[in-house]
């Protein structure tokens, strides 16, 4: 349809960001302004002559507000194909202008439910009329150019200002899509909320239509792999802030896999929020070497010791500020990121050092208990489920065994059962004194992963020079039952002497029977991690 001329624009906007140089601007080309409530008074306070709505309607702005665009003098000019002798007979017969550009940015909802508002006050944040526009004005694309974001503002003047004062075709089709966009995002918002969180309504955990409001945050280098295209998407009201919101310090751009590893890093991290320093090493999502000690630096020390060979190249999160000797000590081997609630002066210093390695500082950790739904797409379709958010404590716990465990059996049980419920199944992992002893990760069976774990723990002691594996009176946790006693076998080989697992295997007898055969004392928790 080409270029099309705007001589009259709309501008009704909540965010007034760069408003009043639009409206110059526009005023400039000899563009009439006409507008609503508060964004009139801001152009008029700005110097400009502006046209109220209510002089092309014929009806005042009432009802709070509520009702002054949904008119056929204002949808009538968005709606109208100019090129369409019925429509322009219409418009004469009845008085109707057209509209040539809608500027128009919605009721702040998103922001409302962010900050915690009354329901009455999210109520009132839900706009009608704006959206009402902006689909008017999009659907009409061939004629009307809409704008929903101020960051538009400068490329439509430069766009008018290459084209005599008009917009191409492509600027009008490229907006329009950005309005649906927006105005889709912004149901969405509308809709999560009503169906998750509004106080006065019946929320329910899976709604026959699951809306999802995202916003792009960035575009990555590539996916898991060079051949892949890659971006970042927040949601539009961030329930609990973690990697996308942490702010970079320095180091190069975080690629995907930067992100998912950070991620998992992060999420093991808090739940040693408030305790002791904790460290946790990861690689490809999974943890190859987690601590706690009286000092962060000692928790490096034993967290590396776990399988240094993996952490090269690996992902650090802490759960409390990095000082400068912890930062002097992860430096000192080739790391990818390191993810902290605060960095010190003093370790930032450190790290400018390492011009490569990202440096990221997240504030508060997230909630390890937060509520939430996960999401995992199928061929021909999406997984839906609720956060694995579960846990358990010493009262959680029934010891199964003629042998029950020592209090320092049980603190280890409780802080492998943590790491282990982060780590890919088939899980399997040891821990003697708040240290990962060994690690299995991500096979088809139990057993496999006892034997790798017990294979890297005598590969440190070698490597460290230790007279036996940190396995030899560890603690051992598995995400899910020994379904047979093979696996428990091989934990009991490599030196375990306490178990947490969650039972309800049909062996179960079988299984307590080889414990108490091998000594081992062993607790059931009820409840499995499967982490696929």
């Amino acid at each position: 349809m080409g270029d099309k001329a705007i001589q009259r624009a709309l501008l009704s906007v909540s965010d007034k960001t760069g408003l009043s140089e639009l409206g110059a601007s526009l005023a400039e080309r000899g563009v009439e302004l006409v507008s609503t409530g508060g964004t009139a008074k801001a152009l008029r306070d700005a110097g400009l002559t502006v046209k109220d709505v209510s002089e092309l309607t014929g009806f005042p702005e009432m009802m709070d507000g509520r009702v002054k665009t949904l008119h056929p003098t204002v949808h009538g000019g968005l709606l109208a194909l100019r090129d369409n002798p019925e429509h322009v007979a219409a418009m004469q017969a009845h008085g109707i202008g057209a509209i040539d550009l809608v500027v128009v940015n919605l009721y702040p909802f998103e922001a409302t439910v962010a900050k915690g508002a009354a329901r009455d006050e999210i109520i009132e944040n839900i706009d009608i009329g704006g959206p009402s526009m902006v689909r008017s004005a999009a659907k009409n694309h061939g004629f009307v150019t809409i704008l929903t974001d101020p960051a538009d503002y400068s490329v439509l003047l430069a766009e008018m200002e290459a084209n005599d004062g008009a917009t191409t075709q492509a600027f009008r089709t490229r907006m329009a899509g950005k309005a649906y966009a927006r105005t889709a995002a912004y149901d969405s918002a509308i809709a999560s909320w009503f169906a998750f969180a509004d106080a006065d309504g019946e929320t329910v955990p899976f709604p026959d239509t699951l809306p999802i409001a995202l916003k792009r945050a960035d575009t990555l280098r590539y996916g898991e792999n060079p051949h892949q295209a890659a971006a970042i998407y927040v949601p539009q009201v961030v329930g609990s802030a973690g990697v996308p919101q942490a702010s970079q310090l320095q180091g190069k751009e975080l690629s995907y896999n930067n992100l998912n590893d950070a991620d998992a890093g992060l999420e093991l991290a808090a739940e040693f929020a408030g305790q002791d320093p904790a460290v946790v090493i990861v690689k490809h999502a999974n943890p190859c070497g987690v601590a706690q000690s009286g000092s962060l630096l000692e928790a490096w020390e034993a967290a590396l010791a776990c399988d240094s060979v993996s952490a090269f190249g690996g992902i650090v999160a802490v759960n409390t500020e990095l000082d400068a000797a912890t930062a002097e000590a992860i430096a000192a081997i080739f790391t990818e990121v390191v993810i902290a609630p605060s960095v010190s002066a003093e370790a930032r210093e450190i790290f400018a050092r390492k011009k490569n390695l990202r440096l990221l500082e997240c504030g508060a950790l997230p909630d390890p208990r937060r509520a939430g739904l996960t999401m995992k797409t199928l061929a021909g379709g999406v997984l839906i489920q609720s956060r694995d958010s579960g846990a358990v404590s010493l009262d959680d716990l029934k010891v199964v065994t003629k042998r029950a465990p020592t209090d320092q059996e049980l603190k280890d049980c409780l802080f492998a059962w943590t790491v282990a419920r982060h780590v890919k199944s088939n899980a399997i992992v040891y821990a003697k004194d708040g240290a990962t002893a060994g690690i299995g990760a991500g096979q088809m069976n139990r057993r496999d992963s006892a034997r790798i774990a017990a294979i890297k723990a005598r590969e440190a002691a070698e490597t460290l020079g230790w007279a036996a594996p940190r396995t030899q009176g560890s603690a051992v946790a598995s995400d899910a039952f020994f379904p047979f006693a093979d696996g428990l076998i091989s934990a009991a080989e490599a030196g375990a002497t306490a178990v947490i697992q969650p039972g309800g295997s049909i062996r179960d007898d079988e299984v307590i029977a080889a414990a108490d055969q091998a000594g081992l004392a062993m607790v059931f928790t009820g409840m499995r991690h499967f982490r696929h």
